[in-house]
């Protein structure tokens, strides 16, 4: 599989962080690099990370399992991902994935058919002191409200 140069340069920099025989610490920031510039987690990419690592594929199958940010299918332009754990349910969680099926017109791990936003019910982002807590993309928002939900879609529009 072909990266372009920019991420191979930056594949090489990752690797030079970890020590000998221990390169597969870079396995989880090689993946989140490589699926924004593939666009998902391919068996291609699998195998080409696990020949780079010294690993198996299946290991790296189980991390991308694992891990809510790594995506085996192309998302939307803008991934938006509402925690409906514990705290983040009790401070209205639910209501607010409810509210965001109901205004983009998809359901969990679905993209509208522009392709312009892709929704995930998640488990947990790991806000629970700023629940409830919602993440597009790599930008996290916090103490979101219906209001504050409203208004952060439709600055993507």
């Amino acid at each position: 599989m072909t990266f372009s140069p920019g991420l191979e340069a930056r594949f090489a920099d990752l690797l030079t962080h970890y020590p000998e025989g221990r390169h597969r610490g870079a396995l989880i920031p090689m993946l989140m690099y490589a699926q924004d510039e593939v666009g998902a987690i391919t068996p291609d990419l699998m195998a080409e990370l696990a020949a780079r690592l010294g690993i198996s594929v299946l290991q790296v199958d189980e991390v991308v399992g694992y891990y809510s940010m790594l995506h085996k299918k192309p998302q939307g332009k803008y991934h938006v991902q509402i925690c409906t754990n514990v705290a983040c349910m009790l401070l209205g969680g639910a209501e607010l994935y409810e509210q965001a099926c109901t205004r983009l017109g998809v359901g969990h791990k679905q993209t509208q058919a522009s392709g312009r936003f892709s929704l995930e019910e998640v488990e947990c982002i790991g806000a629970c002191s700023w629940a409830p807590a919602i993440q597009v993309n790599y930008d996290f928002h916090h103490d979101v409200t219906p209001a504050k939900l409203d208004e952060i879609l439709d600055g993507l529009q």
